[in-house]
């Protein structure tokens, strides 16, 4: 490694520099290539958890609701009102569009995609936020009544779950990995699992979605025309460098993806609140904003952005001061002869292992021993469901309805009913919750939530790190992509490239 005013080169970005491969450049098809830093697991919007595959999924399928900037609830395929708190009635729009096999999209299909979700076998990973629904009926083939077990004015909110053709739901459809939707793309080819091809099906433009793995690898394909666009998951050196090629542009965008080190609240060592505020104080989260980041990311203190509709404003993200981290260990029976060991589990990909990296010397000079252990991800995140850590760091991605305080909190989510997986138990979250549910208004609602995320930042299951930035790094001739909030990849609806 080289080091330069206190920051950390990697012999790689010394490298990428001398290549000379940015002069390459290879001939030009009529097919734009996305790379990836992760490929996507599972094109049933019903079962997706991964990032990757929520994204690839708004492009396949459509949805009953999306989203505004402030993240509260506005129509899509359709609109609805509230006829009494517990019902409320969906009307598909006119002149939308067909299921990619020709077949009419009606409010069969609606209903058949959230009742097999709602099926006491099902798996869904949606099934706890959705099962507030009694029933569902099909009025007309336009129309659809959803009747809930309790009021919740967030309820619309809830249905933004790409739909699905009853006939392939009836029939089990493989649409995890054959998928059949109405978006504006359909699945051209996915001949290996990190590499499919979509088409837009407005003018039959292809685009080539393409897993590479390492950040350094991307830039370089990108920089030889192997690839045309590049978003998100790149080291500030590397942003720095594509930002001073003129044959490149860059553009950032604020992101709303919730960073943060979730503990396992059952492990006698980090079940101690003491020695969760001494690992919280021990960060230095300005420092990897600046460095890692190139300040392409804001420290957070909630898992809601402050500009969401629910978001508490007030919180501020929690000190760096390493005398008080000693402290508190001190306090919790740790000492130079007797230090705080502790595992801390993260994922093979290299911009995540560099960033543990820095958490574990930062620790260290705090007097906390942390082994730093990486998984591909699908044994990491495996262990993290199946509560196999002691600590780990991963990231919320796209959350919209702050039900997620329930999913990934309340004392009834642990898994596999929710993503409670530091099992987190506290009266007083649960009550909160429940209060939250029970609002009359959004406005009494976040209130509520934003009571929840005072008291989550006083226990600290999650240290909160930062809202990462949105990249954008493409080639010249490639126009017309714009950033989303949430990261998603919704404008290769009107990505070209000028000849």
């Amino acid at each position: 490694m080289r080091y330069l005013q206190g920051i950390i080169i990697p012999a790689w970005c010394c490298l990428l520099l001398l290549s000379g491969l940015a002069g390459c450049s290879e001939p030009r098809d009529d097919v734009i290539r996305f790379g990836l830093a992760s490929a996507p697991a599972n094109l049933d919007p019903r079962y997706a958890t991964d990032a990757t595959s929520a994204r690839i999924n708004r492009l396949l399928y459509q949805r009953l609701v999306d989203f505004d900037a402030q993240f509260r609830p506005l129509p899509a395929l359709a609109n609805w009102r509230q006829i009494t708190p517990l019902r409320y009635r969906f009307r598909l729009k006119a002149g939308r569009a067909d299921f990619h096999d020709g077949s009419t999209l009606n409010a069969a299909d609606v209903a058949a995609t959230y009742q097999s979700i709602l099926a006491p076998d099902s798996g869904s990973p949606h099934a706890g936020t959705l099962k507030l629904i009694e029933r569902i009926t099909v009025e007309d083939s336009n129309t659809l009544d959803f009747y809930l077990h309790r009021p919740d004015p967030l309820f619309p909110g809830y249905l933004a779950i790409g739909i699905l053709p009853a006939a392939g739901i009836s029939s089990n459809y493989p649409f995890h990995e054959k998928p059949v939707g109405s978006g504006p793309f359909r699945l051209a080819e996915w001949p290996e699992p990190g590499r499919l091809t979509l088409k837009r099906l407005a003018d039959g433009q292809l685009f080539e979605m393409i897993r590479i793995g390492d950040p350094t690898v991307r830039v370089l394909k990108l920089l030889r025309g192997e690839v045309d666009i590049l978003q998100n998951d790149l080291p500030s050196e590397l942003l720095s460098y594509l930002s001073g090629k003129s044959d490149l542009k860059v553009t950032f965008g604020a992101g709303s993806n919730f960073s943060y080190i979730g503990f396992n609240l059952a492990d006698p060592v980090t079940a101690n609140l003491q020695v969760r505020q001494a690992i919280a104080h021990a960060i230095d989260r300005d420092a990897i904003v600046h460095h890692i980041f190139g300040d392409a990311a804001r420290p957070a203190a909630a898992l809601l952005p402050p500009e969401h509709w629910a978001g508490h404003k007030a919180l501020e993200p929690l000190s760096y001061d390493p005398v008080r981290a000693r402290q508190l260990l001190a306090e919790a029976g740790y000492s130079e002869a007797e230090p705080l060991k502790l595992g801390y589990k993260t994922s093979t990909d290299p911009l995540r292992i560099r960033i543990a990296t820095i958490i574990q010397q930062q620790l260290r000079e705090a007097g906390i021993d942390m082994a730093l252990q990486s998984y591909d991800w699908g044994t990491f995140y495996g262990d993290i469901k199946a509560g196999r850590f002691q600590m780990y760091s991963l990231s919320w991605v796209g959350i919209k309805t702050p039900d997620i305080f329930r999913y990934a909190f309340h004392s009834e989510s642990l898994p596999p009913e929710g993503a409670n997986r530091g099992h987190l138990h506290d009266a007083a979250i649960d009550n909160l919750v429940a209060a939250a549910e029970q609002g009359a208004s959004l406005e009494a609602q976040a209130v509520a939530y934003r009571d929840i995320q005072f008291r989550l930042l006083q226990l600290l299951p999650y240290i909160p790190l930062w809202y990462e930035d949105h990249v954008f790094a493409a080639r010249n001739d490639i126009s017309g992509y714009q950033l989303a909030g949430d990261g998603n990849y919704d404008s290769l609806v009107t990505t070209i490239r000028i000849p």
